[in-house]
């Protein structure tokens, strides 16, 4: 079923997607605090993305042209930039790696998330069927060392993700990210400057 899943979004060549999130974090006096978000991609093979995500504690707009890596913290009005050359892949696999910065549910949108996924899986079990949205899915449940994760994929001929936790399983009370696709879009039209990065008015570069 992953399998199914990480081929059929890797063989989409322009995906456009709208997402709530939930990151949990846990207090010195074990209180489970929850920022919730929502956010936009608009991704376009090989090389091309829009990221954005509002709520919680940011405001930020990710944008990758395959040459350079611009971030926009609108509610600081300062943005970074990096030049890395390459594909979409490239770019997450050196946010995370290079960086240091989480990317968490960007991994369901890699050409080949199928060997992402499952690096590093200790148990896989087909929990059953759910629905998410109103839609049916299949349910699977994952465990790592570190994490526990499970996965809701949509039943049927278009197999993509639904809702994506990750639970983290080496800190104190067991905070989980939550991912929830509202809207899946794929074969959409893209702009020419939809991947042209302006910085606002008066924004600073850090």
């Amino acid at each position: 079923i992953l399998k199914a899943m990480s081929d059929y979004v890797g063989s989409q060549k322009s995906i456009a997607v709208t997402f709530d999130s939930d990151v949990e974090v846990v207090t010195s006096e074990l209180q489970k605090i929850q920022f919730t978000g929502s956010g936009q991609v608009l991704l376009s093979r090989p090389d091309k993305v829009r990221m954005s995500r509002t709520g919680g504690y940011t405001d930020v707009d990710l944008v990758f042209d395959g040459k350079t890596l611009s971030v926009l913290g609108k509610n600081v009005n300062a943005y970074v930039q990096a030049e890395l050359p390459g594909s979409f892949d490239q770019m997450v696999d050196e946010i995370q790696g290079k960086f240091g910065t989480s990317m968490p549910g960007a991994d369901l949108l890699l050409a080949h998330s199928y060997d992402e996924l499952v690096a590093g899986v200790i148990t896989a079990e087909h929990v059953g069927q759910g629905v998410v949205g109103g839609v049916e899915c299949e349910h699977l449940a994952f465990r790592n060392v570190d994490t526990d994760w499970q996965i809701w994929i949509e039943s049927g001929a278009k197999p993509i993700p639904r809702k994506y936790i990750i639970t983290s399983k080496t800190l104190a009370g067991a905070p989980q990210y939550t991912l929830t696709i509202r809207e899946w879009k794929t074969d959409v039209p893209v702009a020419a400057d939809a991947f042209a990065f302006t910085p606002p008015s008066g924004a600073t570069k850090a």
